[in-house]
C-alpha cells in the first residue's frame, strides 16, 4: 500500500512554478524553511548544528535558530558534513514518500481500530495538521478519511454477517457501538437489508428458467420484486450452479408458462438491446457496486464509457480497478450494461460472459436496427 500511495503522491513533471534559482541564496532558503515550503523539498536541505541532523525545508520539526543552520545543495553534501538524517521528514527518501507512508499508517489505523478514529487522531498519527492530512489522504486514496472508514466497516459487516449467530453479533463484531448507528446506514453499507444479505436468500422463492439465444445459453431468474439474475454462457448447468451459489438458501423453483413469457422478453431484449427491457429489476450489491451500476444505466445504447470515466462520474477517480470489479460482479447481463464499459483506448477488455459476446452486443447496439 505504501508504495502505491507514494506513486500517487509523487510530484509530476512541471508541478509548481518554482525553480532552483528561487533558492539560490541563504536568505531565500531560510525564508522557504521558515514557511515550510513544500515546493522547496529536494531543492536544498538544511542541517542543524545543535541536533546534528539535516532536514527537508518542509520539515515539521521545531524551528531552529538561524545561527545554528547550515544549508546544503543535496542530501549527500549534508551527510558528508557530518549530519544525520531527520527521522521525522526523512530527507534521504524520495519526495512524497513521507506523505505516502503517513497515509498508509492512517489506513492501517482505520483498518485495525474497533471504533473509527477521529480526523484529529489520524492527523496526529500522521504528523500532519488536520486540514493538510485530510487533503493528502483524499488525494492518495480518492476518499475522505471518513468515507474510507465507512468502507472498511462496510466490509467488516459483510464479512461478519455470514458467520455470526445473529445480525446483532455481526453489528458489534464489525465495530458498531449500537444497533441504531448501524441500521441508520444499513442500506448504504450493504445495498440491502442485513437479514437478506446474511441469509443468502433465506425465505425467498426465486423462479428461474434456462433458454437459448444467439449468444448461447441464458438463465433468467426473478424474485417477487423483479429480475435478480440474467446469466449467459455455454453450459446451462453451470449457469444454474452460479444461481445456486448466489442464493444458497433460497427456494429455487422452475418457471411456469407465465415465467417463460418473461424469459422470452429477456431473450428478445438481448437480441435487440435498443428495444429496452420493460421489466422490474431486483438489484443486489454493495453500496459501491450499486453506484457503479447506476452509472452504467446512464450510458445510452450504442455508446461506451471507459472505466476511468465511470470512476469520475461516481466521484472516485482513483477507483478504476474497483469499478472494473463491480462490472465483473454484475449478475444482470445486458440489463445493467457493463458491456458498454471499455478501456480508455477504446479496446475491449474482460467481460464476465466473454469478450466476443461483449463485441456482439456492442455491434448490435451500434446497428440502426438494434440487432
Amino acid at each position: 500500500m505504501a508504495a502505491t500511495v507514494a506513486a500517487m503522491l509523487m510530484p509530476t513533471d512541471g508541478e509548481g512554478d518554482m525553480t532552483s534559482d528561487s533558492y539560490s541564496t541563504d536568505d531565500a532558503r531560510w525564508g522557504a524553511m521558515t514557511r515550510r515550503d513544500k515546493a522547496a523539498d529536494g531543492r536544498f536541505f538544511y542541517g542543524v548544528r545543535t541536533t546534528g541532523v539535516y532536514c527537508r525545508p518542509s520539515c515539521a520539526a521545531r524551528q531552529p535558530r538561524r545561527e545554528n543552520v547550515s544549508f546544503f545543495a543535496d542530501a549527500e553534501s549534508a551527510a558528508q558534513g557530518g549530519f544525520q538524517t531527520c527521522r521525522r521528514c526523512r530527507p534521504d527518501a524520495p519526495p512524497g514518500t513521507q506523505q505516502a507512508e503517513a497515509v498508509a499508517r492512517a489506513c492501517r489505523l482505520i483498518e485495525t481500530a474497533v471504533e473509527a478514529p477521529s480526523l484529529e487522531e489520524l492527523a496526529a498519527a500522521a504528523g500532519l495538521s488536520s486540514y493538510h492530512f485530510h487533503r493528502v489522504f483524499k488525494a492518495a486514496t480518492g476518499l475522505t478519511p471518513r468515507a474510507y472508514a465507512a468502507a472498511q466497516r462496510s466490509q467488516r459487516v459483510r464479512d461478519e454477517l455470514p458467520r455470526s449467530g445473529t445480525v446483532t453479533e455481526a453489528i458489534y463484531g464489525a465495530g458498531f457501538g449500537s444497533n441504531g448507528r448501524f441500521y441508520a446506514h444499513a442500506n448504504e453499507l450493504l445495498g440491502m437489508a442485513p437479514q437478506v444479505f446474511r441469509g443468502g436468500g433465506r425465505g425467498e422463492t426465486i423462479r428461474f428458467a434456462v433458454g437459448q439465444c444467439t449468444l448461447g445459453a441464458i438463465l433468467v431468474a426473478a424474485t417477487g420484486k423483479g429480475l435478480c439474475a440474467i446469466l449467459i454462457g455455454e453450459d446451462p448447468e453451470a449457469l444454474v450452479r452460479d444461481l445456486q451459489d448466489r442464493f444458497p438458501k433460497a427456494e429455487l423453483v422452475g418457471g411456469d408458462a407465465a415465467f417463460e413469457q418473461r424469459v422470452a422478453q429477456v431473450v428478445g431484449f438481448v437480441e435487440a438491446p435498443r428495444l429496452g427491457l420493460a421489466l422490474p429489476l431486483d438489484v443486489r450489491g454493495t453500496a459501491f457496486q450499486q453506484r457503479v451500476w447506476q452509472a452504467l444505466l446512464k450510458i445510452p445504447p450504442g455508446s461506451t464509457a471507459s472505466y476511468a470515466e465511470i470512476a469520475e462520474q461516481i466521484g472516485q477517480p482513483r477507483a478504476v480497478r474497483a469499478v472494473a470489479q463491480a462490472c465483473a460482479s454484475n449478475a444482470l447481463a445486458v440489463a445493467i450494461p457493463c458491456h458498454r464499459v471499455v478501456r480508455r483506448d477504446g479496446n475491449l477488455s474482460g467481460y464476465r460472459w466473454g469478450v466476443e459476446r461483449k463485441r456482439a452486443l456492442l455491434e448490435r447496439e451500434a446497428s440502426p436496427e438494434g440487432a
